[in-house]
């Protein structure tokens, strides 16, 4: 059932004419392009330096580790302070943690612990900056404008992740990982300084409580949508499994079985290309019941896993990985247009940060098993139970009833 006001693609490109739209579209194409590097440059940089998917499996989870360990404190500053100041202020950190992470592998300095070290403080600045982005967007821009704009967004993210993607297998190829990371810390500046420039509305708050005390109202506001903390659980599972996937193990089996790093780009730019065809489908549609089409979506997650288990050619898991992507941007745009509209804005980037904390809360744990059973098991065992992780408990959400019926107000 289409909106007028927001199911047309045409329309929803007309909000980039809003400046704060325009700046903050500009800056994830930025920003993103960047970020789709680092993980090419990271794993296949530490799997050169040491040759063991355990060790990049440990270094690739800690930034998620670091923001299981601090999220709902951003969450709560998030809510509390300026959430513009914050996501700023976490860019910053997370271009000079590149920084330091280009260093090391330029200067052959780079060992395991140090690598932790500053991956630990990029998991830092993604936690302050995620609960505040997710709040930001309803200071920008009216509630009818608010699928449209995280459609724009997500168009924006992922066609960043495109190109970033594909060319990250080239420069990590060529130029290393350490120039890599160096491109990826100037696109963080420059998104902190187009951030630094928006000018949203004023943003609610109610009177300072004690932190204790606004971490229960974020969890009680939580709790009390059942289809909320259903998917949540779910995407705690699902995440580990596709961190696993994305972060360590398809880089490791492409590096092993097929073409290298140039592979991986043109597979993760499948990935790209198809969220951002996904983000301007999501323009379009608004479903009656969100969060049950938003799941279904949720199985083709498992096609990346299953194609690269069987050792399909390049195309085909690229292709797999374009239907995975459009799928999980719709995902992404119906679940942000949901919260946004069913949670209290003063609440949002609490509630934000509980969700952020579930999801991603076995993610180091997916990562370093992921490393183990590739070693111990093989690439074909792994990938096959990587696919069951997203399968089974997209199965039982479906189950419950809310994530079924819920509806938009």
């Amino acid at each position: 059932m289409a909106d007028p006001s927001e199911g047309s693609v045409r329309a929803g490109f007309t909000l980039l004419r809003n400046p704060n739209v325009g700046k903050l579209f500009f800056a994830y194409l930025v920003s993103y392009t960047g970020t789709a590097m680092a993980p090419i440059a990271m794993a296949f940089g530490v799997l050169e330096l040491t040759g063991s998917a355990a060790d990049a499996g440990i270094v690739i989870a800690a930034p998620t580790i670091a923001s299981i360990a601090v999220v709902l404190l951003g969450g709560v500053i998030a809510d509390r302070t300026s959430r513009q100041r914050l996501i700023y202020s976490s860019e910053l950190l997370a271009m000079s943690a590149q920084l330091a992470l280009a260093y090391l592998f330029l200067s052959g300095l780079a060992t395991i612990p140090w690598l932790i070290v500053f991956m630990l403080i990029n998991g830092v600045a993604m936690a302050f900056h995620q609960p505040a982005a997710a709040g930001l967007i309803v200071q920008l821009v009216e509630t009818k404008d608010l699928q449209s704009t995280n459609a724009l967004l997500g168009t924006a993210r992922n066609g960043a992740i495109t190109g970033g993607a594909a060319l990250g297998g080239v420069l990590v190829a060529t130029l290393g990982a350490g120039w890599t990371l160096v491109i990826d810390a100037v696109s963080f500046g420059v998104s902190a300084v187009m951030v630094f420039t928006l000018s949203p509305r004023a943003q609610l708050k109610l009177e300072a409580v004690s932190m204790l005390e606004d971490l229960r109202l974020g969890w009680r506001e939580f709790t009390s949508h059942t289809w909320l903390w259903v998917i949540v659980l779910q995407f705690s599972l699902i995440v580990a499994a596709i961190e696993a996937v994305f972060g360590l193990i398809g880089p490791a089996v492409v590096r092993e079985h097929m073409g290298g790093a140039a592979d991986w780009g043109i597979i993760v730019s499948g990935f790209g290309l198809g969220t951002l065809a996904g983000g301007i489908l999501a323009i379009r549609i608004k479903p009656r019941y969100p969060m049950r089409i938003a799941t279904c979506c949720v199985f083709f997650f498992c096609s990346v896993p299953i194609t690269l288990a069987f050792l399909l050619p390049v195309p085909a898991v690229a292709a797999a990985a374009f239907v995975s992507g459009a799928a999980g941007q719709i995902f992404v745009v119906l679940w942000s247009t949901t919260l946004q509209r069913q949670v209290p804005g003063h609440l949002l980037s609490r509630v934000s940060a509980y969700d952020h904390l579930g999801s991603i809360s076995l993610a180091p744990l997916g990562i370093v098993a992921g490393g183990i059973l590739y070693e111990v098991l093989g690439y074909r065992s792994t990938l096959i139970i990587a696919a069951l992780a997203v399968i089974i408990p997209t199965l039982l959400a479906l189950c419950v009833r809310d994530v079924r019926t819920m509806t938009n107000r």
